[in-house]
């Protein structure tokens, strides 16, 4: 974005931001109106944005405010008009669908000016979107009686199948699924447990299917394949698949990737390509009136 966008993009951004703070100073007071209250501290959410499915051509859009954690507003886009499910917001809903203007504003915003940001912004992030990393794939084990560790690691994007195979047929029994994560590279890992005691006397092996790959990596059960403790370093991972080492933890990872991800919903909202269900949160609605007590619209397109 910053590489692609004149400076003239950022002024109309930033523009944008002013006016809707100063739309939710105008929503909460109103608000608080209709909801008979005088003081405390309030907070307006907006969820608004765009879907658009690259396959079939087809779109949809929303617009949700809500009130101290309940809907409040909701733009009904199949036949163009604002909705309450509070009774404290018909009147309002009254006065927003008499201006015309303002309903074939929004139908066009979301039929096309949403739509056309949004494939703006897919184009910049597609060489990310559509990148593949193939995985690197390690046998694990803490000691020879330890469970055998199929270590997967540096893969993008997500998706990855790692099954067992006994004698060349799909092996189930004795096998746990560990979560997939994410690495600080952007990459993500796993890893798939195997806990038997005949792993040196059958034929056992470790099959990866990724994306990134033109033939599954098979990784076969046999000493000399395995790693273990004295000579091991799996970017936090220990041979019984657990997150140890000198490095940080992948909870500290993933903890610290929540965080900054947070942070950026906060303060510039969140391009997606796929609309996600979500809710909005209770608050407290005790103490003083305070400006740091407003949010900001989390952006979706």
């Amino acid at each position: 974005m910053e590489n692609l966008e004149e400076q003239q993009y950022w002024d109309r951004q930033t523009q944008r931001a002013r006016g809707t703070q100063m739309s939710f100073k105008f929503y909460k007071e109103i608000a608080m109106q209709l909801f008979k209250e005088t003081q405390g501290v309030h907070v307006v959410q907006q969820m608004l944005g765009c879907e658009w499915d690259d396959e079939t051509g087809t779109t949809e859009g929303f617009n949700n405010l809500a009130y101290d954690g309940e809907d409040f507003l909701v733009f009904d886009m199949k036949n163009t008009r604002w909705i309450s499910p509070s009774p404290q917001g018909a009147s309002t809903t009254l006065n927003l669908n008499y201006n015309q203007g303002h309903i074939k504003y929004m139908k066009r915003y979301y039929n096309q000016i949403c739509i056309e940001e949004l494939k703006e912004y897919l184009s910049y992030k597609r060489s990310t979107l559509e990148r593949t990393v193939a995985p690197e794939v390690s046998l694990l084990q803490k000691d020879p009686s330890s469970p055998v560790v199929c270590h997967v690691t540096g893969f993008f994007p997500r998706g990855v199948m790692v099954t067992w195979q006994k004698k060349g047929e799909d092996h189930y029994d004795d096998v746990e699924w560990g979560e997939t994560v994410p690495n600080e590279d952007g990459t993500f890992q796993t890893t798939s447990r195997l806990t038997v005691k005949d792993w040196q006397t059958e034929d056992y092996t470790c099959v990866v299917q990724h994306k990134s790959l033109e033939k599954d990596i098979v990784k076969r059960v046999i000493d000399w394949e395995i790693r273990r403790n004295q000579d091991i370093e799996t970017r936090g991972y220990s041979p019984d698949g657990n997150p140890e080492g000198s490095g940080p933890s992948m909870g500290v990872i993933i903890g610290c990737v929540v965080g900054v991800l947070l942070l950026a919903l906060t303060v510039v909202g969140v391009v997606v390509w796929k609309k996600r269900g979500a809710g909005y949160g209770k608050t407290n609605t005790s103490g003083t009136e305070s400006e740091n007590s407003e949010l900001k619209p989390a952006v979706k397109a």
